[in-house]
């Protein structure tokens, strides 16, 4: 049996992960740009694992600078089936505690300026995001963090803002009153990508502060968020290798096949380009 490919997205503070083997780099051409940098891929344990930082090696993105479409295009055309995205988040709970780990179910997107599909141009798909996330993958990645010890909270509605900065107090409880749990700047794109290019996603969040609704906690303050970041970093780390170690293929959810009703544009009118940029995503079904 061919060994699994597991990617992961590092966010900040997560920029390598120790112990992988045969390690080489990968610079891959999409037809969307360059990703965030090259990807590092090598062997840890029995899976093939395939390292992205999300924000560049040294921190050069904006969250909203981040090219998702290139990033998550050049992961299918490695091989990737799951992608395991880490990332650091605010809470909006009291009972999620700086330093505790979260694996969403939800999301709510409250970002303006990002792309956020492969399709267009000449070819129209609608995928179901009703779960974001592969419930398989979080399952066994919430099973994985609590085996390290860690407060792990096994299900939560990540919000996803624009940025770069922060919330404001009034947004900060607006979000509290709709139900989300935690608030990060990146996660949601990745998420749509991935179920569009039939990629199982989980996200690991690592709460480093409590976002400004707390006033008794004080505002979010960057030196404070990166302190416990480092902290969370580790967790995350453990959490990964002891992932991959419970972690036995083949697929059983039905990520991989997101797209099998979902292109609705006839065959006959995709643009020849559009099918020859989209191969590694469409090609199956055509």
């Amino acid at each position: 049996m061919s060994k699994q490919i597991i990617g992961v997205i590092g966010g900040s503070g997560l920029y390598q992960i120790e112990g992988l083997q045969q390690i080489r780099q990968k610079r891959i051409t999409t037809p969307y740009g360059k990703p965030s940098d090259p990807f590092v891929k090598g062997s840890l344990d029995d899976s093939e694992l395939v390292f992205l930082p999300r924000h560049g090696k040294g921190h050069r993105w904006l969250p909203t600078e981040i090219n998702f479409r290139a990033n998550i295009f050049a992961m299918k055309k490695l091989g990737v089936e799951r992608i395991i995205s880490v990332s650091a988040v605010g809470s909006l709970r009291e009972k999620i505690a700086p330093g505790h780990l979260v694996v969403p179910d939800q999301s709510i997107d409250r970002t303006t300026q990002r792309p956020s599909s492969f399709f267009g141009k000449g070819i129209v798909a609608h995928v179901s995001l009703a779960d974001p996330f592969c419930k398989e993958t979080s399952s066994a990645l919430a099973e994985a963090a609590s085996s390290t010890g860690a407060k792990v909270h096994r299900k939560g509605t990540y919000l996803c803002m624009e940025g770069p900065q922060f919330s404001t107090r009034a947004e900060s409880r607006l979000y509290r009153d709709w139900g989300a749990d935690i608030i990060g700047m990146t996660n949601l794109q990745e998420a749509k990508l991935a179920r569009e290019a039939e990629i199982c996603f989980a996200t690991l969040a690592l709460a480093t502060d409590y976002d400004c609704w707390n006033e008794s906690a004080g505002d979010v303050e960057i030196e404070h968020v990166l302190a416990v970041l480092q902290q969370n970093v580790e967790l995350a780390k453990k959490t990964i290798r002891q992932f991959l170690k419970n972690l036995a293929p083949p697929r059983s959810c039905g990520c991989g096949s997101a797209l099998r009703n979902a292109i609705i544009t006839e065959k006959s009118k995709i643009p020849q380009k559009v099918r020859r940029d989209l191969r590694p995503i469409i090609g199956k079904y055509l």
